[in-house]
């Protein structure tokens, strides 16, 4: 019986990887003002991202192709990569949904979600007549 699984550790490590199932680390965060949802996207740009919300759902998503070939000394190399993926997320229902903001730099995706101000209550004179 064979232990030890060699066409997995050469698909591994030379086959077609799979990047459609990877999803990008998120953290969700609050502070006083804002929800804020920071994304690791490394290697995509701005033009790579898709931010949008729709009855009440944040939805993040992406869609990559590239395609490399190289020639050295008789030899060709091409490679394919394939990334997307797509995250949602409930909004609570105290949010400004006109005033979400995104930035993209250096791989991070910030989204700021700002809540809407809270219905304070107003205290009502009574006066005489």
């Amino acid at each position: 019986m064979d232990l030890f699984n060699w066409d997995r550790v050469f698909d591994n490590y030379f086959g077609d990887h799979d990047y459609s199932v990877g999803r990008p680390s998120v953290d969700v965060r609050e502070d006083e003002d804002n929800y804020i949802v920071e994304v690791e996207l490394p290697g995509l740009s701005e033009k790579d991202v898709e931010v949008k919300v729709e009855n009440g759902v944040l939805t993040i998503a992406s869609r990559k192709d590239e395609s490399k070939e190289e020639k050295d000394e008789g030899y060709i190399r091409k490679e394919r990569r394939h990334f997307s993926f797509k995250r949602s997320f409930s909004l609570p229902e105290n949010v400004d949904v006109e005033k979400i903001a995104a930035n993209f730099k250096n791989g991070l995706l910030d989204i700021a979600v700002p809540k809407a101000p809270a219905a304070k209550p107003k205290l009502i004179e009574v006066k005489t007549k």
